[in-house]
């Protein structure tokens, strides 16, 4: 990661009337093991919904795909032990695919590579690092039919316009007959969604603190980890979980000898998780050019994998 651009993205943040910092930043080595916690806790639902429709309904996703041949794309694939699952179903069902997983760290990639090998090494593995708002450019190269991966929910980091934006992006990356396959956590009781951006160990808190803790070490900044508090809110009428960060009482930080201020109880807007019903994915899917679009649920109706067709 670009230290400049990281420190200029903080200073930025900071400086708005109504203080943010930008959720990619959660993810240096430690928020990224903390992260690994929340994928674990009781009521992180979202990991176990997302595997639990992958071991039982890869086969019909699959068998909307006529096409033998396919580039499994996957953005921000991390390890890539659950696509496993989907890559598994695809070669017992006879489909040839093509593994292109893209992620920003190159660390990981290597042991997504080396996992698939281990486990399927008839499925040929081409990673792309680097942010994937620039490396989709390198598939238009690629001449197989496609399927696009976004899953983990990650679509819920795009708010309002911007989630608009951003399938229509990879819309015009995709050829007529192609698909898209976005994991997509779903509207629910509330309480089960706070409760999952607000748990009652505090692994979440100790996650956002993390960002912190990041920006005193790498942009010389004195946070002070214990004048600050984190709050987590579901709000069911827009469907956005929102995380802050909380000052606990007016006091001074300085980042690389830069003061910024904060009042009692003033907070830093950390994150937008958006939640979605069937029907707001139908729509989405008409906004952004799909013509086609089926939804794989989870027992629960929690979550969807949502595919849609160019």
């Amino acid at each position: 990661m670009d230290n400049q651009e990281f420190r200029e993205e903080v200073l930025r943040g900071l400086s708005d009337s109504k203080k943010h910092l930008p959720s990619k930043y959660f993810y240096d080595d430690k928020g990224s093991a903390i992260f690994q916690e929340i994928m674990e806790m009781e009521e992180y639902y979202l990991p176990g919904c997302e595997v639990e429709i992958l071991q039982n309904q890869s086969k019909d996703i699959i068998g909307e795909i006529l096409s033998e041949e396919i580039d499994v794309i996957e953005l921000g694939a991390g390890d890539g032990t659950k696509t496993i699952v989907f890559l598994e179903e695809m070669i017992r069902l006879g489909k040839k695919p093509t593994y292109v997983p893209m992620d920003i760290s190159a660390d990981i990639l290597k042991f997504n590579e080396e996992n698939i090998a281990s486990r399927l090494p008839e499925v040929p593995v081409v990673p792309l690092v680097g942010d994937y708002f620039l490396t989709m450019s390198s598939l238009e190269e690629r001449k197989n039919p496609r399927l696009l991966m976004f899953m983990g929910s990650n679509i819920g980091n795009f708010h309002g316009e911007r989630a608009i934006e951003f399938i229509r992006l990879i819309n015009g990356y995709l050829q007529d007959g192609d698909f898209f396959l976005m994991g997509v956590d779903l509207k629910k009781n509330p309480h089960i969604i706070r409760a999952a951006y607000n748990d009652k160990d505090g692994i979440t808190k100790r996650f956002n603190l993390n960002l912190l803790e990041r920006i005193n070490r790498e942009l010389s900044a004195d946070f002070d980890l214990a004048a600050f508090d984190h709050y987590g809110v579901y709000n069911p009428k827009d469907g956005a979980a929102l995380s802050f960060l909380v000052s606990l009482e007016d006091q001074e930080v300085s980042i690389g000898g830069r003061k910024f201020s904060f009042e009692k109880f003033e907070t830093i807007h950390t994150e937008v998780s958006q939640k979605y019903s069937l029907k707001e994915l139908d729509q989405l899917a008409k906004l952004t050019n799909f013509s086609w679009d089926r939804h794989f649920t989870d027992s629960k109706g929690y979550y969807s994998l949502s595919l849609f067709r160019k």
